[in-house]
């Protein structure tokens, strides 16, 4: 099986988020997908890895602001390179508004949010489907919204390829997000540490 046939699906990008005990929090997911029209409902897909899935879990509420193109690669270290659990992802970011349910919109490169809550839940192994209501909606622009494969070509820089070390070890680069393992060998389980895929999703950088 080639498992980069799965990349060719189409994909938004959103900033998903919470808040729990009076602690703001987010991670960006590119799934968000609308099952129902009456009542309003929609479908999140949320590694489980990511702290802001166990947030959601506790608190049943969350925004999901539609990241547009306007948005530049900062909006993705900020909320998508770094771990909630150790980092205060909102710091002097102004960029924000507080919705009627509690949890941030980002207002800074999106063009649209919704707002929500959770009514039920799946196991999915590595994610769980968060089926939502939508409370509240609301468009900032209408600068189209970042597919996947936008971010990819537009946004994300391009790595220089390095091939080896001054050591002479190997470099396995995550295609997602752009970091960088080195070994000789890729363990099969291993799971980036920035954007949660799996070793699939890593590639051999060759000079």
């Amino acid at each position: 099986m080639n498992h980069k046939a799965m990349q060719k699906l189409s994909y938004g990008l959103f900033v998903l988020s919470v808040k729990t005990g009076g602690k703001d929090n987010a991670c960006i997911i590119n799934t968000v997908t609308q099952v129902t029209s009456k009542p309003n409902c929609i479908v999140l897909a949320v590694n489980k890895a990511n702290y802001t899935h166990d947030l959601l879990m506790q608190s049943g509420k969350f925004t999901a602001s539609v990241i547009s193109e306007n948005a530049d690669f900062s909006l993705f270290k900020r909320f998508g390179f770094t771990s909630g659990k150790d980092t205060n992802k909102f710091a002097e970011f102004s960029g924000v508004k507080r919705t009627q349910n509690g949890t941030l919109a980002v207002t800074e490169g999106t063009c649209a949010y919704l707002s929500g809550k959770i009514v039920h839940n799946v196991d999915m192994g590595t994610h769980t489907l968060f089926i939502a209501e939508v409370t509240e909606a609301e468009i900032f622009s209408e600068t189209p919204p970042a597919t996947y494969a936008y971010y990819h070509q537009q946004i994300k820089p391009k790595p220089e390829k390095i091939g080896e070390t001054s050591d002479g070890k190997t470099i396995w680069r995550c295609t997602i997000c752009g970091y960088e393992y080195v070994g000789e060998e890729l363990p099969e389980d291993f799971i980036c540490p920035l954007c949660k895929h799996p070793a699939s999703d890593f590639e051999k950088i060759i000079k």
